[in-house]
């Protein structure tokens, strides 16, 4: 089984990430954001809070985020390995993820920590889209990562869609928290002794190559 967790900040290439290896291994990438999101979008109760909460920028309550991804932690296609995408985001979700996975008689194979700078973190959040079907990620901001056809998917010609909280403003917002709340999970995950610290900065796939380089020695080793 491969499970593996992301620690980074804003915009570091960890949704990225996780949709490459979800390709090369065969196992889901579960985003935190994209299951809040499509509860969002069913506008329930819990789902008009989170929108609330998300558009401003603030962190979701550990006890739905909880709720939700155990839930999606139980489905049959998550018995090979998943790869967590946005959680856990503080010392306190780590914690109760480890709990959580103590009763499922389950670790945490990987973690990764995706550094990049406060700079290259805010054009990437400020130029991203994202197609609205498959939820490929490009950006405006660099040539490389541009759509061949502007608004549209080169993958599906699905539509691309700028979201909500991708504005300067919540930028900042949750670029504070990750340094207040997120950095001090660095120092809990390193006395597991299987964090990884990569340059995220460089390209995605000088990022991935270090990931999965990391991965395969890792399932040689099994």
């Amino acid at each position: 089984m491969i499970s593996i967790v992301f620690v980074s900040p804003p915009a570091a290439g960890k949704g990225t990430q996780s949709q490459m290896i979800s390709e090369k291994y065969n196992i889901p990438h579960i985003s935190t954001g994209a299951i809040l999101r499509n509860e969002a979008e069913l506008m329930s109760e819990i789902g008009i809070k989170i929108k609330e909460e998300m558009i401003s920028g603030n962190l979701i309550s550990d006890s739905i985020i909880i709720e939700l991804l155990n839930k999606r932690l139980n489905e049959k296609d998550c018995e090979k390995g998943y790869i967590l995408d946005g959680f856990p985001r503080t010392l306190n979700q780590a914690k109760l993820y480890d709990e959580m996975l103590e009763k499922k008689n389950k670790q945490i194979n990987y973690i990764f920590y995706l550094k990049i700078d406060k700079e290259t973190a805010y054009k990437r959040t400020i130029g991203r889209l994202t197609c609205s079907n498959c939820q490929t990620v490009y950006n405006n901001m660099y040539e490389s990562t541009k759509p061949k056809v502007s608004g549209i998917c080169d993958k599906c010609d699905g539509s691309l869609v700028k979201r909500n909280d991708d504005s300067f403003e919540t930028f900042e917002k949750r670029y504070q928290n990750y340094l207040s709340l997120t950095e001090p999970l660095l120092e809990y995950y390193r006395r597991k002794n299987n964090i990884y610290e990569i340059n995220s900065g460089i390209s995605k796939e000088y990022t991935f190559k270090q990931i999965t380089k990391v991965i395969d020695d890792g399932v040689i080793n099994d």
